[in-house]
């Protein structure tokens, strides 16, 4: 009998240590939006709301190589010919609520202006990719 209580208190103290040694946060999602415009051309580019594959924000808080996906966008308008010298930027969160919210923040201040045209790039047509390390 005191075998077995030893053994329950053994198995009790293993399960309390292994349970706060256990983090809950196993890398959060990473989702990111990018804009592009430009200041010869009265359209504004930007993409629609993605989850990043694999995608791990740094310690910093900012996401890992943030100009390559910069640059994704910024080689899309221009290899299709739909906004040659465009200035992209991407806009990347771990909480997507937060993120719709910029979103529309964004967005709302370029509809605002008659002078720009607002053009929603399909995610059937470009998605962000994972740069190669």
């Amino acid at each position: 009998m005191r075998f077995v209580k030893i053994l329950f208190a053994v198995t009790v103290v293993f399960a309390v240590c292994s349970a706060f040694s256990m983090k809950k946060d196993h890398g959060k999602s990473v989702y990111a939006f990018g804009v592009g415009a430009s200041f010869t051309d009265t359209i504004v580019y930007f993409t629609e709301i993605q989850k990043l594959d694999s995608v791990k924000l740094g310690k910093d808080g900012f996401l890992p190589r943030r100009d390559q996906y910069s640059y994704q966008l910024k080689n899309y308008l221009e290899f299709n010919s739909l906004q040659p010298n465009s200035t992209c930027m991407i806009y990347f969160s771990d909480n997507l609520n937060k993120l719709e919210k910029e979103a529309s923040k964004i967005l709302g201040k370029y509809r605002k202006s008659k002078n720009v045209v607002v053009q929603k790039i399909e995610l059937d047509k470009f998605s962000f990719k994972k740069p190669e390390e």
